[in-house]
């Protein structure tokens, strides 16, 4: 059989990681400080929670992470640009019984063509050091590490 553990350990390994995962739940998402070519930062307003907050979603069952925030950036905001996402950080933030593990990037020289839709009502570009009032805590948090802040595991 070589190294292959038996039947038995294959069945017990994934229940046990299925009684893991339902204990404690954790949630993929990846989101993007989107940058135009004045140094300003993307914020939008969901339709479903208050205040501004960056853009991102969450991450599809096997899809990389930078691959996510761009497909959701091009759904979300109409993103135009080919500029490559640059990870800035990796963040956790719980969320009711659940973690969040969030991937932050950065992407440069954007370009959007925005059109209101289900989720996001609106956008505006910001000073990463003068957040418009209503930015969420986490946000006003990750705008101030872009701006030389030291950063922090938590969202």
């Amino acid at each position: 059989m070589g190294d292959r553990p038996p039947f038995y350990q294959r069945i017990a390994l994934g229940g046990l990681a299925g009684l893991r995962a339902a204990a404690s739940p954790v949630a993929f998402g990846a989101s993007a400080m989107v940058e135009n070519g004045s140094g300003q930062v993307l914020l939008v307003r969901h339709s479903y929670i208050h205040g501004w907050a960056l853009p991102g979603g969450g991450v599809a069952r096997r899809e990389p992470p930078a691959q996510a925030v761009m497909r959701e950036l091009q759904e979300e905001v109409g993103l135009r640009s080919d500029t490559a996402p640059e990870l800035f950080g990796l963040y956790t933030r719980k969320l009711g019984w659940t973690t969040n593990v969030i991937a932050l990037y950065r992407v440069s020289e954007a370009t959007i063509d925005f059109k209101p839709n289900f989720e996001i009502r609106e956008v505006l570009f910001c000073d990463p050091g003068a957040p418009p009032p209503g930015t969420t805590d986490g946000t006003r948090r990750r705008l101030a590490e872009l701006t030389g802040a030291p950063r922090s595991h938590y969202w």
